[in-house]
């Protein structure tokens, strides 16, 4: 109370005599034992005023404009006479000493937009400046992965966000799915599994695709059967953000997330019409059309959003296999929204997606000839979901929602030897509660989850599975101190024909004004055995039998980390930010395809855990329009069921990044060079280590910006280092590893063009 009210002081002073203050701040409000400390503050900051007028000494108070509250350890600067000091705890930064007249002064603060301006010395006021959140940066941006409507650094669980800045961008460089956007997070890699179909799994921190959890919306909807070609099948134009949690996550989520989650943010209506139209042509034939409409009027809004992609068979090396199937892809996403008040919306939405694409001989591709050896694999796919939320703000203090969600995925899986096809159904209800208190956040909530794969009947035995979790979940978030926060949470699922699973979480967050925060946390996680896993995929499901509920076990983890972020200023104009991540997670009862007597591959629990642990660190510095970013991560995923515990295949213990970035009102350019150390394959051999280098430019117009794009510009691919196709396609072959990129390099143009103007976006 008395430091604002010192502010007001201040800047009431500087225009009222001493004898109108007290009438000015209406002093007969308050209690007599309260006048008199207000009228000790008054003469206090007075006698203040007047010894300043003697010394030249200069005082400011800095406030933050969203809070309203003091900032302290905001950096204040006099350039030309090399003086500069912070804030201290009542947001006040004090000089003495200062020469008479003009002097041009910087304040600063992370998360704010910079004041420079000139005051003049001696003066006799505590100066008052009122800094603006800057909208790029982290403070003021909200996250759904987390339930709370916390910003992302009062969140204890730690939690990546990839913005709409660097999502534009990366939209830009790859239009027709996400892929790139997840390759260039550090930690994350995108692990190619079939170079006829593209098929793309996300690997987070050394572990298989199959325990990333990956949602839109909140909504888990690419599970299962329909995950193998999830990756490739989500454009990114209509996306807001990026949330990526690390580690077992299945207290907030359910099963699935043992090495993490990824949540898709869909961008929301707004007054004002927001109309993207991307248009973008490869060198190596690949046209990709985006659209992207929104617009609210008081109480509806809508979003529409549509996706155009085709792909020519294309066969960098000459040898008449393609490198990138051939493919047609088209995706509808329309949203209506509806605000029956100020405090409910409800939204409805369809996503869906027709995609067919065929890699292998691209003789037989282009022609359609049928003759000896030539192999071709094909995938037709369709997917269409429903997605509904009801949202409702019962008073100041407590919120409801209430989800929904049907998706439909059928997929058709044709090679010479074998045809493997099936529909699968998933449901998806939940109901939460929210309640603010002073210093906790609480979240109780329930839902439901459904699994029905159907596979197409033939000759091999049937592999159709049904499953149904029911699940309760509480989490809370407290306030220990203004430095210290404490997120705690406890999940119960119970899967039919599998049992319960407790799930306890917790994570720590400490903080202070300095710049430095840190995390600790961890917790448990689960998943229920099915058959839709990267080295089943690998075998196109041929000859692999039925899951045997009473042979396995659901696997489960448990894991934890730990990192530490710092940022601060260099040479009062550089923002510095460190963090370092360090973290372990295990996995028991894993799933392992082995094979039987009779030549069949059958699920089996292994007898040792996975344990994968490493470490992660970011640094990004920034100087007015440049920004600089570097990455590295230590990845140590061990199989200890085998023999000397060996590093997962196709696993790099060393990742390390760079990207530079330039952004103006006017250009928009990135350098960007990506390694990736050596890999183990399965037989043990070595691969070689490969760099990764690309270039993006964009001008921005009024009505829009023209771009290009080089991507891998040194053309690193496998097929330098290995053969990347068998000696002989014939029905079944037997396809390498693929380890390296397999495309090469990769020019893009294209126009992202804007009717109603950049300044609406």
């Amino acid at each position: 109370m008395y430091t604002n009210l010192y502010t007001e002081i201040g800047v009431i002073y500087k225009f009222y005599p001493f004898e109108l203050v007290k009438n000015r701040l209406d002093i007969n409000q308050y209690t007599p034992r309260m006048k008199k400390h207000l009228l000790g503050i008054i003469l206090l900051v007075v006698s203040c005023f007047s010894i300043h007028a003697q010394t030249n000494k200069i005082q400011l108070v800095v406030t933050s404009q969203s809070t309203n509250e003091q900032l302290i350890g905001a950096t204040v600067y006099f350039e030309k006479l090399e003086k500069g000091t912070t804030t201290n705890s009542e947001g006040v930064a004090t000089f003495t000493d200062i020469p008479e007249g003009q002097h041009p002064i910087t304040i600063s603060y992370l998360g704010y937009e910079t004041i420079k301006t000139t005051i003049t010395s001696p003066n006799t006021t505590i100066l008052a400046f009122v800094l603006k959140p800057n909208d790029h940066e982290l403070e003021e941006v909200i996250l759904q992965a987390s339930r709370s409507t916390r910003t992302i650094q009062k969140i204890p669980t730690r939690i990546e966000l990839i913005g709409a800045e660097e999502l534009g961008e990366k939209a830009v460089m790859n239009p027709s799915n996400i892929s790139m956007v997840l390759r260039e997070s550090t930690g994350i890699q995108m692990q190619q599994t079939s170079l006829s179909s593209g098929n793309t799994n996300i690997r987070i921190q050394g572990l298989d695709g199959r325990y990333t959890q990956l949602l839109r919306d909140g909504f888990p909807l690419y599970g299962g059967f329909s995950s193998g070609l999830s990756i490739l099948q989500i454009p990114p134009l209509d996306l807001q953000q990026f949330e990526i949690i690390k580690g077992s996550s299945s207290t907030l989520y359910g099963g699935g997330a043992i090495a993490g989650l990824v949540n898709m943010v869909s961008k929301t209506p707004h007054s004002e019409p927001t109309l993207d139209i991307m248009l973008t042509q490869t060198q190596a034939l690949g046209s990709t059309a985006n659209v992207f409409y929104s617009k609210r009027k008081k109480k509806f809004g809508l979003t529409l959003y549509g996706s155009g992609h085709y792909q020519k068979a294309y066969d960098p090396e000459d040898d008449n296999f393609s490198n990138l199937p051939q493919t047609r892809s088209i995706a509808l996403n329309p949203k209506i929204f509806y605000y029956p008040s100020n405090e409910a919306t409800l939204w409805f939405g369809i996503n869906g997606t027709y995609d067919e694409r065929i890699g292998g001989d691209i003789i037989k591709i282009e022609k359609g000839i049928n003759g000896i050896h030539q192999y071709t694999e094909e995938n037709n796919s369709k997917r269409l979901s429903t997605q509904a939320v009801y949202t409702n703000q019962l008073d100041t203090i407590s919120s409801l929602v209430f989800k929904n969600s049907i998706a439909f995925f059928d997929r058709n899986l044709t090679l010479p030897s074998l045809t493997f096809s099936g529909k699968q159904l998933n449901t998806f209800t939940e109901a939460s509660y929210q309640r603010k208190a002073k210093n906790i956040d609480w979240i109780f909530g329930t839902n439901i989850y459904s699994v029905n794969f159907d596979e197409t009947p033939t000759d091999f035995v049937e592999r159709d599975q049904k499953d149904a979790t029911f699940g309760l979940f509480a989490n809370s978030i407290y306030d220990i101190s203004r430095n210290w926060i404490l997120e705690t949470g406890l999940r119960t699922d119970y899967a039919k024909g599998w049992g319960f699973f407790p799930l306890p979480r917790v994570s720590l967050l400490y903080k202070n004004p300095s710049g430095f925060s840190s995390r600790i946390g961890g917790g448990l996680g689960y998943k229920i055995p099915d058959i839709f896993t990267e080295e089943a995929e690998s075998f196109n499901f041929d000859t692999i039998l039925p899951i045997n509920n009473s042979l396995l076990k659901p696997e489960r983890s448990y894991g934890g980390n730990f990192d530490i972020n710092y940022q601060t200023y260099l040479f009062n104009t550089v923002t510095f930010s460190v963090n370092q991540l360090f973290y372990a997670t295990a996995i028991e009862h894993s799933l392992l395809l082995n094979t039987t007597s009779d030549r069949f591959l059958i699920f089996e629990n292994a007898p040792e855990i996975i344990l994968s642990k490493g470490t992660e660190t970011n640094i990004k510095f920034t100087y007015e329009d440049f920004k600089w970013f570097l990455s590295y991560a230590f990845v140590d995923t061990r199989l200890n069921y085998l023999p000397d515990n060996p590093q997962k295949p196709l696993t790099a213990r060393h990742n390390g990044g760079s990207v530079i970035m330039y952004e103006s009102t006017k250009w928009r350019i990135g350098f960007e060079t990506f390694y990736t150390g050596k890999q183990v394959l399965s037989n043990g051999t070595k691969t070689p280590d490969y760099t990764l280098i690309g270039l993006f430019l964009m001008h921005n117009f009024k009505w829009g910006s023209p771009f290009v794009n080089f991507e891998n510009i040194t053309d690193r691919r496998q097929s330098r280092y290995s053969p990347l196709i068998p000696s002989s396609t014939n029905a079944a072959p037997d396809f390498p590893e693929i380890y390296a990129p397999t495309e090469g390099f990769i020019l893009s143009l294209g126009v992202l063009i804007k009717p109603f103007g950049n300044e609406h976006h």
